[in-house]
């Protein structure tokens, strides 16, 4: 497969809310959307990273240079006979797992469509649908959060997750879990606390969650092990987990029972293969988490959240919870808490690019 040619856009998408985590409130999305072509062919990227390093270290701006003057380069013009190949070729360069991501998912898109088939059915998807849950940032009033769970839960999500941070926590999950004793409820961290905050996870044990996602520093696996131990809610490790090599450490430390994984985070999909054998090695459940993707992000989720490891609801909720308009032309939108999986060669969706050029900030053609 032949990469001729390349268009890197870089598009500001508001969002139809307001989410706020324990990091930050966004109100827009600014994403670089990645354009493979080669043998009459497309295949699409996008970025999950933000302006500023608050999730990982990664920003925009850098990936945009990183993407056009560095790595597009060096595989323009080139043949590769599968997405490892050119892999292999990016793979010296340090860290920058979400930049390179844009890249090599896009390959991946480009590479199935060149083979007429979907990348679910490529990687060894088993699921022609998969199940969702509902990330909800946090609200302005302990009310306003039960509100915003009962709406969701009669649109059929099969799993809600609260954002907490210190001081947000115990008050909303009491309260939700009062309201809705039946419903598989998780929260979300965001690596907000320390292990100065251990008597608000043993508290957090009172409400039969799911897990607890990501509550302590994402460079910290040995303190995650020391919390897991010290609760019965079991750990779900997020932003710790960059790798394969991650996976399997941090799980062989206890360090959580629980594994979020966001293909962009990690690299692309060829990472999210290997750490879904390593995790189905140990018998931990893997669920698809979210960084507010747009169609073509959402979509490569959805595909790879179709193998058998995916046990538990994702975050692939609709798009249209979050976009008035979508930077894809087909509509992913989930019924009763159920995704189907986009039909057609490689990710099955389209660019919308008579939206997307309404939207563009800077657009750069690269060529070999």
């Amino acid at each position: 497969m032949k990469i001729e040619s390349a268009t890197l856009q870089l598009i500001e998408l508001p969002l139809k809310f307001r989410f706020e985590t324990s990091f930050g409130v966004q109100t827009k999305r600014t994403i670089l959307v990645l354009t493979l072509r080669g043998e009459g062919k497309e295949g699409y990227g996008e970025s999950v990273m933000e302006m500023l390093p608050l999730y990982r270290e990664e920003t925009t701006p850098g990936a945009e240079y990183l993407l056009k003057d560095v790595l597009l380069p060096r595989v323009l013009g080139k043949t590769f006979n599968n997405p490892q190949e050119l892999g292999q070729v990016i793979a010296p360069f340090r860290g920058n797992r979400m930049a390179k991501a844009v890249l090599e998912m896009a390959f991946w898109d480009l590479w199935a469509r060149s083979l007429n088939v979907s990348l679910s059915h490529l990687i060894g998807g088993v699921r022609k649908e998969v199940t969702v849950g509902v990330s909800l940032g946090i609200q302005p009033t302990v009310d306003d959060t039960v509100r915003a769970v009962e709406k969701h839960v009669m649109q059929g999500y099969r799993r809600i997750k609260l954002k907490i941070k210190p001081g947000w926590d115990l008050n909303i999950v009491k309260d939700t879990r009062a309201e809705f004793p039946d419903i598989t409820l998780t929260v979300d961290a965001n690596s907000a606390y320390s292990m100065a905050d251990v008597r608000t996870f043993q508290k957090l044990d009172e409400y039969q969650l799911d897990y607890i996602e990501q509550p302590l520093p994402y460079e910290d696996l040995h303190d995650h092990a020391k919390l897991q131990k010290l609760i019965q809610t079991p750990l779900c490790l997020d932003e710790s987990i960059l790798s394969a090599e991650d996976t399997r450490k941090a799980l062989e430390n206890h360090a959580g029972r629980v594994i979020n994984l966001k293909p962009a985070r990690v690299g692309g999909v060829s990472e999210s293969l290997k750490i879904h054998t390593v995790s189905q090695s140990f018998g931990i459940p893997l669920w698809m988490g979210g960084m507010l993707e747009a169609g073509v992000g959402r979509a490569f989720n959805i595909h790879i959240s179709s193998l058998p490891g995916f046990t538990k609801p994702g975050d692939t909720s609709s798009a249209s919870r979050y976009w008035e308009t979508d930077i894809i032309n087909e509509p992913l939108e989930a019924v009763d808490g159920l995704m189907p999986v986009p039909t057609g060669p490689g990710i099955g969706v389209t660019l919308n690019q008579d939206f997307l050029n309404t939207i563009t900030l800077r657009k750069h053609e690269v060529r070999a």
